[in-house]
């Protein structure tokens, strides 16, 4: 009788607690607009966060709920935006292509050795002992950013300097997270006026250890008064008082801000030092 009453016991306990869940499911269920799953399926699945979510599904949940606009997806197609926006009902909107930027155009052909490293073929790692580059803010070049690039964006140059690619950057900011030297980040495309260079030194000195350094001598924010100005010994432009132009780079001595041309590259103001050197620049002497 005892074994009986046991397994009654047991039995309504397990029915009671089958019904509590199926309550508790009716209860606590949250919908998900089916959607959802249609969108996602029309994004590419890079899951690269350009579009500030972090990632595709998340995107898709936000397009649906009206939060975001099909534009903001910059890497998919310009087909598979016009898809969403058709399937949705909504305008395909507007966004600004955001691309990775290198602070830094001290190649081995302009920038100077001061110490041989030999170790671990990492910028992360050469970072932790100096990395013997002269200029102590400049890029390693041991590719560490083309490393983690994985949508094939960045290839290093014949000088051992990032390249980046902007039709294939997505903006996810794997390059700004490698970089121990905080040279990368994530800017519009439309921002064509840059500063190539992080040093915080002034005078002709650091062309020592760099040919196309920033020597501070301000004549990029005479020429453009409110649009740049001089902090910590680098020009810093503000890009919301616009309008943009080359102009701030034509009386730059060493091309350390430069016009960022869609198909030319960097392009230099007309006072800048031609570099004509092809191979590394000889290291210091000691």
């Amino acid at each position: 009788m005892t074994v009986i009453t046991a397994i009654a016991t047991l039995g309504g306990l397990c029915v009671l607690l089958a019904l509590l869940l199926v309550l508790a499911d009716r209860k606590l269920q949250v919908f998900e607009d089916p959607r959802i799953d249609v969108v996602e399926d029309l994004l590419p699945h890079a899951n690269c966060g350009a579009c500030g979510q972090p990632g595709c599904r998340s995107f898709a949940e936000a397009l649906v709920g009206g939060r975001a606009q099909p534009a903001q997806c910059t890497v998919g197609t310009a087909d598979s935006r016009q898809a969403i926006a058709a399937f949705l009902g909504v305008d395909v909107g507007a966004a600004d292509k955001r691309v990775a930027r290198l602070a830094c155009a001290g190649g081995s052909n302009v920038a100077r050795d001061r110490a041989l490293y030999r170790g671990t073929s990492s910028c992360a790692a050469a970072a932790t002992v100096g990395g013997g580059k002269g200029c102590t803010w400049g890029c390693l070049g041991l590719a560490d950013c083309a490393t983690a690039c994985t949508f094939g964006a960045i290839t290093m140059d014949a000088h051992d300097l990032p390249v980046v690619d902007e039709e294939k950057c997505t903006a996810c900011g794997d390059c700004v997270l490698a970089c121990p030297k905080d040279l990368f980040s994530i800017q519009p495309a439309r921002h064509r006026l840059w500063v190539a260079c992080r040093s915080a030194l002034a005078g002709d000195e650091i062309l020592a250890d760099c040919e196309v350094a920033c020597t501070a001598c301000g004549r990029c924010a005479m020429d453009a008064p409110g649009l740049i100005t001089m902090k910590g010994n680098l020009p810093v432009i503000d890009y919301a008082r616009g309008p943009l132009s080359p102009v701030p780079t034509e009386r730059c001595p060493t091309g350390a801000i430069v016009w960022l041309d869609e198909h030319q590259g960097p392009v230099k103001g007309a006072a800048a030092h031609p570099v004509i050197r092809k191979g590394p620049r000889p290291a210091a002497r000691t």
